[in-house]
């Protein structure tokens, strides 16, 4: 495989919000947002500044919110200014920004706005938007057990706008307007279309959730099932090219940014050894990469809290509690957190025009990571190679950049074959010596190596 990297910057880049995470909205109330009862801070920071997001399925139909002490309905979890407070001690440690989801699923829009003005006031600036309810298009989902909370003959699009709207109406009579408002965190373009022509004063974004394997009772290789084969397959590639391209052409029109508040490798239930594959890391990498570089602006993965064990299949993070490890509730990151601390490097940069020849199931994207006022000029270059290493070694991959560039370090995710579970590691390959890391020459402007299948590299050239 050959990468040709040029001068030429291809707007737009990869910021800190490209590599957010989403939690289910009932999370809010876990007391280990404190830093002093958990890690969640710590882990965060292992990803620079990670945008924050709660939504999910729980926002409309498990999570109370009061601020006047007020009995939860049965099954729900109640949110308090108390819980805010508690997560806004690592949103500021950890320097978020979080947008918020205001439940819908309740009718209930005074609610709503008292819920809104507390997260002003306590989230401050790091408040990014606030979303009315979470996939709207899914309150009449008659296929999933106890997620239905609308009549199917008597919600739409237009019944969404105008219930939103008397939400938007009352925040507004309550915070004026101090909050931005994000949506309509759908999966369907039509309602994408719907938010953006009720012209909704204060819309900062447009909001769009899409998962890479969501046919969950499809075993089709290459297809859209809960496989792991179809992670690494080109299909998920194109896949987010084609579906990611209906709300940015949307937003585009509209004048405003697209947000991709919640994603991930599945949607599928009970599918954790899908997700727990060295696939869903290179899937990760590649997927970060490729939506900034479309023109998503903010991306968040959907993640939990959780048990790791039987829990959320696609959560970035988990907790050790019922696996038998030590330090029962803490959490540990899973593969595709370690693709995202991988990807966090290149977060500041700008896109290169980059040009790939050959080299099979292989994905290649180069940032310029010049900051000139401080004499620092750096390009980045992250290759991830599909190709499985339970059949390859690996591919030798010719980089050329620009004149006076040299490789100084690099670091890599890696596994012992794609299917691999939860065997998915991160290294430092520093120095860089000419030799060494798979290293066969290394000369002003080029770079010869031979990269590992089932891996991801990031490498560093300086200048």
């Amino acid at each position: 495989m050959s990468i040709e990297v040029s001068s030429e910057r291809n707007q737009p880049g990869i910021g800190k919000n490209n590599l957010g995470i989403s939690f289910e909205a009932t999370e809010l109330a876990d007391p280990r947002w404190d830093p002093s009862e958990g890690n969640v801070d710590e882990l965060l920071s292992e990803l620079g500044s990670p945008g924050i997001r709660f939504g999910g399925n729980k926002l409309d139909r498990s999570m109370f919110w009061t601020s006047g002490g007020e009995t939860a309905p049965p099954g729900y979890t109640t949110v308090t200014p108390r819980d805010l407070r508690r997560v806004n001690q690592t949103v500021m440690r950890v320097g978020s920004q979080v947008t918020l989801g205001i439940p819908l699923g309740d009718f209930d829009p005074e609610r709503g706005a008292d819920m809104a003005k507390h997260a002003v006031e306590i989230f401050g600036d790091s408040l990014l938007a606030i979303s009315i309810g979470n996939e709207p298009n899914g309150f009449t989902a008659d296929g999933r057990e106890g997620l239905q909370i609308r009549n199917p003959g008597e919600w739409d699009e237009d019944a969404y706008v105008a219930q939103a709207r008397e939400y938007v109406d009352a925040i507004r009579g309550a915070v004026g307007d101090t909050v931005l408002l994000v949506g309509p965190g759908a999966f369907e373009g039509a309602w994408m279309t719907a938010f953006l022509e009720a012209d909704f004063p204060g819309t900062a974004a447009l909001s769009q959730h899409w998962y890479a394997t969501y046919d969950c009772t499809s075993e089709e290789v290459p297809g859209r099932g809960p496989e792991w084969e179809n992670l690494v397959d080109p299909l998920a590639h194109e896949s987010a090219d084609r579906l990611l391209s209906i709300g940015l052409e949307k937003a585009d029109a509209a004048g405003v940014p697209l947000w991709v508040e919640e994603t991930g490798p599945t949607s599928c239930p009970g599918t954790n050894d899908t997700s727990r594959t060295h696939a869903s890391a290179l899937w990760t990498v590649d997927y970060i990469f490729h939506a900034a570089g479309l023109g998503v602006e903010r991306m968040n993965m959907h993640s939990m809290l959780g048990a790791c064990a039987g829990g959320a299949p696609m959560s970035v993070v988990c907790s050790v509690q019922g696996t038998g490890e030590n330090g029962e509730g803490e959490l540990v990151g899973q593969p595709n957190y370690h693709a995202m601390r991988l990807a966090s490097l290149s977060v500041g940069g700008q896109f290169l025009e980059t040009e790939l020849d050959g080299g099979g199931n292989m994905y290649a994207y180069a940032v310029d990571m010049d900051t000139p006022a401080a004499g620092d000029e750096k390009i980045l270059v992250t290759v991830v190679n599909n190709n499985d290493m339970a059949e390859s070694g690996g591919n030798e991959v010719t980089i050329d950049l620009p004149e006076g560039y040299t490789a100084t370090r690099a670091a890599q995710i890696h596994a012992p074959s794609n299917a691999a579970k939860s065997k998915t590691g991160f290294r430092e390959l520093a120095p860089f010596a000419e030799t060494g890391s798979g290293v066969v020459s290394s000369k002003d402007g080029q770079l010869i190596i031979d990269l590992a299948a089932s891996s991801a590299t990031t490498i560093q050239f300086a200048r």
